[in-house]
């Protein structure tokens, strides 16, 4: 049972005796990532997905095939709102999410989702539903790499769903590769507190307009659904351009 997060921590990322090396930097193919199996993204909301994964989803669901898992409710975006309430919040991001999938070439059979409620995952006191979801979702889609956020993420749900996917990872034997996103755009000295780790750069070329079309899905992300939110998000446009324009960084730990 998965209590707590904290009670499964990365036995490969002890904090290193001297400075650790820049990662080395890998050019990687969609085969070299998947080895001809599906891939199964673990996204801590809807949007994660379609920044951090969306050529690589969009060049595996033209292949092997893809399936996405959606944490949390992603209800707390915009907070206040009258008009949108948390429970019409939750189910327009489950289909502006779906959207983002069609866009890629899957459809909303493609998605598992969990649910959880947004923002507040840390105050979960026992996970071990959330991770036996994962991994069925592991064994349903026969997949043998799994794509989740990096531990650097400075995010309650970031934190929460790199830690179920590192102990799901652990139970069944995947290749476990992490993607930066506040992480990427808030720290670039983010990777000296990765540990030893391999670097994958998935370059989304023939995908790219596809990743763009996705992520401009989420549209209550940029701001052009729900005005009247005392507290609202909105992805920056510089944020939005990083991840369309850049490549897909993924980070693969190296064993000792």
């Amino acid at each position: 049972m998965l209590d707590r997060p904290d009670l499964f921590p990365d036995p490969l990322a002890e904090p290193p005796d001297g400075p650790v090396p820049p990662p080395p930097v890998v050019a990687s193919t969609l085969e070299g990532l998947l080895r001809g199996h599906p891939a199964l993204v673990l996204a801590p909301h809807p949007d994660d997905e379609s920044l951090a994964c969306g050529a690589l989803l969009a060049a595996a669901f033209a292949g092997p095939g893809a399936h996405v898992i959606c944490l949390t409710d992603g209800g707390a975006s915009h907070v206040g709102s009258p008009t949108w309430p948390r429970e019409a919040l939750s189910a327009l991001r489950r289909r502006e999410l779906e959207c983002a999938l069609e866009r890629l070439g899957g459809s909303a059979q493609d998605l598992t989702w969990l649910g959880l409620p947004d923002a507040r995952t840390d105050e979960i006191a026992n996970l071990g539903p959330t991770l036996a979801a994962v991994i069925e979702a592991i064994r349903r889609t026969r997949a043998r790499s799994l794509f989740a956020p990096c531990e650097t993420d400075p995010h309650c749900d970031h934190e929460v769903a790199a830690s179920v996917a590192r102990a799901a990872a652990r139970m069944t034997g995947l290749r476990l590769f992490s993607y930066p996103v506040w992480s990427r755009w808030h720290d670039p000295a983010f990777r000296a507190r990765l540990g030893r780790v391999r670097e994958h750069r998935f370059d989304p070329g023939p995908w790219r307009a596809a990743k763009r079309a996705a992520i401009r899905c989420h549209r209550s992300q940029l701001g052009e659904v729900i005005s009247d939110a005392p507290q609202a998000f909105e992805m920056a446009p510089a944020f939005v351009e990083m991840f369309e324009t850049g490549p897909e960084i993924f980070f693969e730990r190296e064993p000792r």
